[in-house]
Parts: structure tokens; sequence; C-alpha cells
């Protein structure tokens, strides 16, 4: 049953939930921006969490299906149309042969999700279907939709009724303004104490430099950094280190102008330190945030991380349980 695209919209790709087990090789874990979204998406339609669909950026894409289909749209607020009739997000519905899916334009957010049930079934490049661009790995031929593909769906048996709906209060998204929890890092002690609480004190913007690769941050004070001499192999400026790794989430700030949240297809390591990580249960909020989004980071500890992780996990069983 293949999906033929006739718009791919500004930046369409297809993820699933990534391909981890390779970062010491250097290729990320990709996949959706906002695993959250991407996953109820897939529950709306009877599927798997972790199937593949589109994750579609500020503009979604035109799609003619061959055949009956379910479809749910998830993430940021992008309308869905059937023919040019406009349907509600974070639903199920039903689209026959020959209907077209496209999309009003973005009330806010980021990024929509868009899973059919089946899955697109896209061959799996190191287990995943997740688009990894940079690295021509998953999608179509290791890029993103282009027009005139043909996405091949799976088949599946789905009970899934139409106009099943996620309660609003359970649809995850940025406040105003953002707040992204932050768990200080290895290399906290290179920055003064008033350039930490500096940091956390003020109000950032999002730069116009965000994508898959991470997100970038302006506005703030520029970091004050401890006196040092310089470490063998380390570049001249006070924000370089010897290589290291970076996790998932890391915070580097080149110069001490401009913080960078590292994100889904980011790089495994640099010279470059990293004063904190975003934790896990914030990171799908930063894939729905618009450039100059005011945001602002809130120092945390481990047991916080850890119990915002274990409430992100309960709000996606309410979920299965709503949905159900």
């Amino acid at each position: 049953m293949p999906v033929k695209v006739k718009n791919k919209g500004l930046a369409t790709s297809i993820q699933d939930m990534g391909r981890p087990g390779y970062f010491h090789l250097g290729i990320p874990i990709s996949g959706a921006m906002d695993r959250f979204s991407l996953r109820v998406a897939n529950m709306l339609v009877g599927n798997d969490e972790s199937a593949a669909g589109l994750e579609a950026v500020f503009m979604g894409p035109e799609l003619e299906f061959t055949e009956d289909a379910i479809i749910a749209v998830t993430g940021g607020e992008l309308p869905p149309k059937i023919d040019g009739e406009v349907k509600e997000t974070w639903t199920t519905m039903r689209i026959k042969a020959g209907q077209t899916l496209s999309f009003d334009y973005i009330r806010h957010g980021a990024r929509a999700y868009i899973a059919i049930a089946g899955g697109i079934d896209t061959p799996q490049s190191l287990g995943s279907r997740s688009t990894y661009a940079i690295g021509a790995l998953g999608g179509i031929d290791g890029r993103v939709i282009e027009n005139g593909d043909e996405l091949p769906i799976g088949s599946i048996s789905t009970n899934m009724s139409e106009g099943t709906s996620v309660p609003k209060v359970l649809r995850r998204g940025p406040g105003s303004p953002a707040e992204l929890r932050v768990l200080p890092g290895l290399y906290w002690h290179r920055i003064t104490h008033e350039a930490g609480e500096r940091f956390f004190q003020e109000t950032w913007k999002v730069a116009s430099e965000a994508d898959r690769m991470g997100y970038r941050f302006k506005g703030g004070s520029p970091l004050e950094f401890v006196e040092r001499k310089q470490p063998f192999s380390a570049g001249s400026d006070p924000s370089n280190i010897t290589d290291a790794p970076y996790a998932y989430g890391s915070i580097q700030v080149p110069g001490g102008t401009e913080p960078i949240v590292l994100h889904r297809d980011a790089v495994s390591g640099g010279g470059f330190f990293t004063l904190g990580t975003v934790i896990s249960a914030d990171m799908d909020l930063i894939g729905q945030l618009q450039p100059n989004i005011e945001t602002k980071f809130v120092k945390v500890n481990m047991q916080t991380a850890l119990s915002a992780r274990k409430e992100r996990a309960v709000m996606l069983d309410s979920i299965r349980q709503a949905v159900a």
C-alpha cells in the first residue's frame, strides 16, 4: 500500500525510535526529535510504539493514499486536512483510497508526527528506519522524502476506532517560557560560581541555528571561566578541553557565548567543555521549540531527573489506557 508524496513539505523525514548502540562509533541515535509524540501517534493507529512514521518540520507534506488507511497526527499543532477538510490532531482518522492528506499552517510547536497503521516499511539501516541524512542512513536512500517518492506501508490488523482521541491534559508540550531541566556536568568547575548562577537566572531565546544536530540559544550573558593552564592538546580558548565524549543532551558553549544543546543527530564527542545535560524527560520539548522562543534552564539534581522520567512513563501509561 504505497503512499505517494505529492509535496515533500519543508524537511519531512522518516523516523522511529532511533538506532541506539552505535554512539561509540560516532553514529548518533537519530530517531524522532519528540519521541513522546511519535509514540502516541503510533498508539492511536494501533502500531507498535516504535514503528516508523513521518516527522514534519514547520510545514506538512502532501500525501496521496492508494488504499484505505488509519492515520493520526500528533506533536506540534499542524492541523491535518483530508481533501481540504480540516481534521483534529491527536485523534484517530480514516482516509480512503484516492484521498489526499495535506496540512494547514502550524499554530504552535515545531514538529508534527504522522503515523499510518502498519508503519512505514522502508529498509532498516543498523536496526532502524530513522533518517540520518549526514551519514546517509535510513529514510529513503539515506535522505529525507522528496516529491514523487512512494512510501511502502506495512500490513496490520487494527481495531482502532475513528475519533479516538488523547485528552488535552495528556498532550505534552513546552510552556511559556519553556523550561529545560539541567543536571550540571563534569566540566561545571570550568566556569565561575557567578557565571553558573547567571546561566540559570537569565532568560534565553532559541536561535535560528536549531536543527536535528542541536539547538543554539542566545540572549544570555557570556560565561566567565576559571583561569587555568592550557591542557596538553586542548585548544587555546577557555571553552576548549582535551577531546571528550558528549552525553545525549549535553550543553556545550563554544567561546562561552551561546549554549548548544546536542540532540538526536549530534556528534558523539569533541573539544568543547559541557556545562551540563538536559534531562531525558525534557529532550522531547526541545524538538517543539521555534526560533526566538523564550527558554529558562532550571538546575536540578539526579533525584529530580529520575522522578521526571518516571512521571513521563506514567503519562504514557495513562495515554495507553485512554486510547485502548
